[in-house]
């Protein structure tokens, strides 16, 4: 019998890792943004412009390569 591999990728195995993100404290709103994303210190809601708490949360890792972020 042949196995065919039609249409299939290598499958990585994805990381993950226990990473700081910012969360809306709006119960309206679910916006979330990780802390090497943020654009100041600390960040206001992009969506509703609500206060943004820090915790953490197990996320695939996601390096942010640009000089911009804070």
């Amino acid at each position: 019998m042949t196995k065919l591999a039609f249409g299939r990728r290598n499958e990585e195995e994805v990381k993950l890792e226990e990473t700081k993100i910012w969360v809306c404290s709006s119960d309206n709103c679910k916006c979330w943004i990780r802390d090497n994303f943020k654009s100041s210190d600390i960040p206001l809601c992009p969506i509703c412009k609500s206060e943004m708490t820090l915790t953490t949360r197990q996320l695939q890792v996601v390096p942010n390569h640009s000089k911009n972020f804070m």
